[in-house]
């Protein structure tokens, strides 16, 4: 096992050869066309399972050679449903970074807690990788920062994991939008409802034996281990997680931007609370968040604890303009007219669900194969990480406009926060001594 400190000082010769061997190519290689792609699937608790779908969708293309987690019994669990399913067996390690050093690993998937996107995947592009990291693709806008100036310093291909960008009836709504289907579009609404329950309040105990609490935490300042923040809880600690607004509100508000063709807004205001339990969770469980531009707004309704739908569904997007509405979920999508009567809809077949938290569906299939297609072939990315970092940067903002209860003014180009320098503190985040990640 190599230690932190060899692996930092490796990357960093690693990045210097790096820097000269691919910045001259779009992409880095373009494998021919019969090359099976060696996948490492880094973090593996949930939705893990649906890269190990989408992989064996597109088992022609690639195969997983390596998966990688820090608890060992996620590991092994992991380990043995890829022998099953795919009747091929993976490298297990517990240290993504000593599978980053292996030269027959071409890409990786980081499915790991939130705090640890950022800085992995400019690991893996540091050792030569291309890599598919799921939503959001940072912690923090700092970090988003980093890892788009770092994709284009390596040219490796770097997917972001809102794999609503792949789905074919979204793509077609989309495009009927931006050809007029509904005029001018000027509001979108995104939400997301969910029954989660209190994760109470958590005691401090022994670190269990099989896993490494060290490498868990990685980049993030060290707290003593509690029992209620592994494998799923994170989510709603702000060392670790980024709320239910990254978590599930990215895809939606992703969409909404994509309908709109907007990016950056001008401001942004966010309220809401902890109103459902008293307990450990730093976040709120009720939200709302605007963000305004000169002649558009989107808005984002998050309920994590509240399964009241809106428009009859769990989770969607409103989009309405000047002659029309159209609702698109991952389900399909419905035509409106001005006065909001039913004119056509599109449905997408199998059923989803706010309360699935794995997500095995054809959209993750075909996005993983738009992955390997840009690998192999130089497709375009349906979600490179320069786009998917927008909604994520934005709903950061979001946050941080909760967490100070005020209006932010952003600047349009890259969304830093202006004339408020105690909001602008929170655009990155303290990191480990020696942990922050570097280009």
């Amino acid at each position: 096992m190599i230690t932190r400190r060899e692996f930092l000082d490796a990357m960093a010769v690693g990045a210097a050869g790096l820097a000269v061997g691919t910045t001259a190519k779009s992409y880095g290689q373009i494998l021919g066309s019969n090359d099976r792609l060696n996948f490492a699937v880094i973090g593996l608790n949930g939705r893990a399972y649906a890269h190990l779908s989408a992989l064996k969708a597109n088992k022609n293309a690639a195969r997983i050679s390596h998966v990688c987690d820090v608890d060992s019994n996620i590991l092994n669990k992991f380990a043995a449903t890829v022998q099953h399913e795919t009747g091929e067996s993976a490298v297990a390690d517990k240290d993504f970074r000593s599978v980053l050093q292996q030269k027959d690993v071409d890409a990786v998937t980081i499915a790991t807690p939130d705090h640890w996107h950022t800085p992995m995947a400019i690991a893996a592009l540091q050792a030569g990788k291309h890599v598919y990291v799921e939503k959001p693709c940072s912690h923090n806008p700092a970090e988003g920062a980093m890892l788009v100036e770092a994709q284009r310093k390596y040219q490796k291909v770097v997917q972001m994991g809102t794999q609503q960008r792949s789905s074919p009836h979204t793509i077609e709504i989309i495009d009927k939008i931006h050809s007029g289907l509904i005029g001018r579009p000027y509001y979108a609404k995104a939400w997301y409802v969910n029954v989660r329950k209190s994760i109470g309040v958590g005691k401090e105990v022994p670190v269990p034996p099989q896993l490494d609490w060290d490498l868990w935490q990685g980049p993030a300042p060290r707290r003593p281990y509690k029992d209620n923040v592994h494998p799923y809880n994170w989510h709603w600690f702000k060392i670790y997680g980024t709320g239910e607004t990254l978590n599930n509100g990215t895809h939606e508000v992703d969409v909404c931007r994509w309908a709109l063709g907007a990016d950056y807004p001008k401001r942004v205001t966010s309220s809401g609370g902890r109103y459902q339990f008293k307990d450990d969770w730093q976040f709120y469980d009720t939200l709302v968040t605007s963000f305004e531009y000169d002649d558009q707004m989107l808005s984002w309704e998050g309920k994590s604890c509240q399964g009241m739908k809106l428009y009859g569904r769990d989770r969607g997007s409103a989009i309405m303009g000047t002659t029309g509405t159209v609702l698109v979920d991952r389900d399909g999508y419905e035509i409106y007219d001005l006065k909001g009567k039913k004119t056509s809809e599109v449905k997408a077949g199998i059923k989803t669900f706010s309360a699935d938290l794995i997500g095995r569906d054809s959209m993750t299939d075909a996005h993983f194969a738009n992955f390997i297609a840009a690998i192999r072939k130089g497709e375009k990315l349906n979600a490179p990480i320069a786009v998917g970092n927008v909604a994520v940067t934005m709903l950061q903002l979001s946050n941080i406009a909760w967490d100070v209860n005020r209006e932010l003014q952003l600047d349009t180009t890259d969304g830093k926060i202006q004339g408020d320098p105690e909001a602008m503190k929170m655009w990155g985040r303290d990191y480990e001594n020696g942990w922050a990640p570097k280009i």
